[in-house]
């Protein structure tokens, strides 16, 4: 990537060419995590069906008690593979993170090494990720509450003029709140090796007088990433949906769902993490450079490597 401020173009050049430079640390690592979650719900699919018929043809009064739990644990499993795919997704992004620092310097980290410069910063991964959820979490709670008790204390009129005002004011604070303080941090934390907190306040103090700039590359990149994710899964979305009116009598149906289910989610996340992680790290580095001429530094520890 170019050692200087970096223009949209600029950034999506530098964030394919860190996946083309670095395949098995960026494209690689999403893969071996997307197919380790999604082999959870495929092996426990492959148990239930081995055990129970699981075909879609029988109706609700039909099923038993035993195959009622096959599809529960089939439908649990595939939850719980996607949460397990969550969390390896943190991981990677760190990974990806530390990539891209030592690709803005020539440096080429082999899928190990990048592993193994997250040590120590795991678990503050982590907890970062848990504090910031639980932020989201309780923004959304506190607006459904306070909407709830609009619709029953106040009349019509009142919860209409409510709604006007305050969803696109939430709207747009939940936008500040994505970049302000959500959206830097994990590079921050990687590559700074700061603490929690610390590293909200730095993705915080990077975005400052920045902010519109920042959103538009970063919304830009999440419309990207989901259409370009939506296309590669669709024939296995698709798959997964005409299976169920094709093998109906066949006890294999949810099977053959659940590993079309998880080939998407594997092939979806193959583009879509590495892409978004680059996209994120290298406008981590870009503030840097903008606010603290970091690309000096970065000039000279290339100089430093090279020689």
């Amino acid at each position: 990537m170019p050692l200087r401020p970096l223009n949209l173009g600029d950034m999506y050049d530098a964030a394919f060419r860190i996946i083309r430079f670095n395949p098995r640390a960026t494209v690689g690592s999403a893969v071996l995590v997307a197919a380790v979650s999604m082999a959870v719900p495929v092996l426990v699919t492959a148990v239930l069906t081995a055990l129970v018929d699981l075909s879609a043809a029988q109706s609700g009064d039909d099923l038993t008690t035993a195959e009622l739990l096959g599809y529960l644990g089939s439908i649990g499993s595939l939850f719980l593979g996607t949460m397990l795919q969550s969390i390896g997704s943190i991981l990677v992004t760190g990974m990806v993170a530390h990539v891209t620092a030592a690709a803005a310097i020539g440096r080429r980290l082999s899928l190990g090494e990048a592993w193994t410069a997250t040590r120590g910063s795991r678990w503050r991964l982590v907890g970062l990720t848990l504090l910031l959820g639980l932020m989201v979490a309780g923004g959304l709670l506190a607006y459904g509450v306070l909407w709830l008790l609009v619709v029953v204390v106040a009349p019509t009129w009142a919860i209409v003029l409510f709604g006007v005002l305050t969803v696109p004011a939430f709207v747009v604070l939940s936008c500040w709140f994505w970049i302000r303080v959500y959206y830097l941090p994990v590079p921050a934390l990687m590559l700074e090796r700061s603490g929690v907190l610390a590293a909200v306040g730095r993705g915080f103090r990077l975005t400052r007088r920045q902010f519109w700039r920042t959103f538009g590359i970063a919304l830009l990149t999440v419309l990207v990433a989901g259409i370009a994710g939506s296309m590669l899964a669709a024939p296995f979305s698709i798959g997964a949906q005409v299976l169920p009116l094709a093998m109906a009598d066949s006890r294999y149906v949810v099977l053959a769902v659940v590993v079309l289910t998880a080939i998407g989610t594997v092939v979806q996340t193959a583009f879509v993490t590495p892409f978004t992680s680059a996209v994120t790290s290298v406008q981590y580095l870009d503030q840097r450079i903008r606010k603290e001429a970091y690309d000096v530094e970065l000039m000279t520890q290339a100089g430093i490597t090279a020689s």
